[in-house]
């Protein structure tokens, strides 16, 4: 298969064959994407916060 059919097939699955989300669905879910991203970088900051700290105290103490 050569690259311009390639292309050609793929376009055709793109435009008949994928359900695009509605307009509404696709606000909604970025919504929800951004909001999980901002959860999970809260989380990642705690975990790393937690994790400096106890390295630190270690090294206090072995000091």
């Amino acid at each position: 298969m050569n690259l311009i059919q390639y292309i050609k097939d793929s376009r055709n699955e793109l435009l008949k064959n994928v359900t695009w989300p509605t307009w509404a669905e696709a606000q909604r879910l970025t919504w929800v994407v951004a909001v999980t991203t901002l959860i999970l970088a809260g989380a990642t900051a705690l975990v790393d916060a937690f994790f400096s700290s106890a390295v630190q105290g270690l090294f206090q103490i072995l000091n």
